[in-house]
């Protein structure tokens, strides 16, 4: 096993453009580390440029104590999972396990002993007859799990491998993945665009906007304390509501309404965020706004209600019990000490 740490790396791709710029990230040795954001934001870069499948412009990549700016991937001791299982067709799930093994000469009986326990750490023993064409996609995904694992390799890096799969499947591949590395304690860099994979599966999480680091914390602390208005947004679901306004004197002012946000927030134009969830019908939390329903979706074990404050949409994640339809008005309050206040300019860094 090894940890890794990227200093000051950066890709920049001819004409310019830079994809990833001047990343420091420190992962630990048997950490379960995702790189999530959107698409084209520079986390499976990102990872390969850590594979060596793409060649940095600057700075350093150590895995372990060992400088691999120049070694080539196969000498990196890494093994890596990709979405489109790049399975061999003609060959057999047996043959597929083994392949890598065989190419370094490997004894025999190792290869055997590796890919039997692969197979029986995925319950795939029974497939190993098998030709892909002949599997499923989760178990296609197991198989291409049980190849990097055969190879007991310091890193595992996974790029996005369970984004072909139903989300039915996806929910018991990420049980499955958190039981692995718990089983395997290996260093794992895992990267998604899913916030509910991140959220599940990493030890922390590294939010990637525009090839740039934008936080790394555990999965609720990203939650609770988001660092900018980005972050705030991009995990959650429904993402945090956004309401413009001023600060005056410790109460945000915005059109319709005001809350008490406390004394250390300086004055000036803000955003106030404050979750779904943190929206709720109760008499005694801080009025948000007494709102016209506008929207409702009976979710069974939730409602969630769509309404604007402050001429602004906002949604509200409510108990299920709440019966209301469009056009009818609640009085909506924010649950006191759950807002989350941020600069109106830049990036919005987090103001309190």
């Amino acid at each position: 096993m090894a940890g890794i740490r990227l200093k000051s790396v950066h890709k920049t791709y001819p004409g310019g453009v830079r994809a990833v710029d001047r990343v420091d990230l420190e992962i630990r040795d048997g950490e379960f580390i995702v790189l999530v954001g959107p698409s084209g934001c520079g986390k499976s870069t990102i990872l390969r440029m850590i594979a060596g499948l793409e060649e940095i412009t600057g700075g350093e990549i150590w895995i372990g104590d060992k400088l691999v700016n120049d070694v080539p991937p196969g000498d990196r001791d890494i093994a890596m999972v990709f979405q489109n299982y790049a399975l061999y067709p003609h060959m057999s799930v047996r043959e597929n396990l083994a392949f890598g093994l065989r190419m370094r000469k490997a004894p025999r009986r190792e290869i055997e002993e590796r890919v039997d326990r692969a197979a029986d750490a995925l319950s795939i023993r029974q497939l190993l007859d098998r030709r892909p064409r002949e599997l499923s996609g989760g178990q296609r995904q197991r198989v291409a799990l049980g190849r990097a694992i055969v190879r007991d390799p310091k890193v595992f890096l996974f790029d996005e491998p369970l984004s072909n799969l139903d989300a039915k499947l996806r929910a018991h591949m990420r049980a499955e993945l958190a039981r692995l590395h718990r089983r395997l304690k290996t260093t794992v860099v895992y990267v998604t665009h899913d916030q509910v994979e991140a959220m599940t599966l990493g030890d922390r999480i590294v939010i990637v906007n525009g090839g740039e680091i934008q936080q790394v914390d555990t999965p609720m602390e990203l939650y609770a304390r988001p660092a900018n208005r980005f972050v705030a947004g991009f995990i959650g679901s429904p993402t945090m509501n956004c309401i413009e306004g001023v600060v005056r004197a410790g109460t945000f002012r915005y059109t319709g309404g005001e809350l008490p946000v406390g004394s250390g927030i300086p004055d000036g134009v803000a955003v106030l965020g404050i979750r779904p969830e943190d929206v709720v019908v109760d008499a005694a939390a801080p009025l948000l706004v007494d709102a016209a329903v506008d929207v409702v979706e009976h979710m069974g074990h939730e409602t969630i209600v769509h309404f604007e404050v402050g001429g602004q949409p906002a949604v509200a994640r409510l108990p299920p019990d709440i019966r209301c339809a469009p056009g009818d008005r609640l009085r909506l309050g924010a649950r006191p000490g759950k807002w989350h206040l941020f600069a109106a300019a830049g990036n919005g860094q987090r103001l309190g």
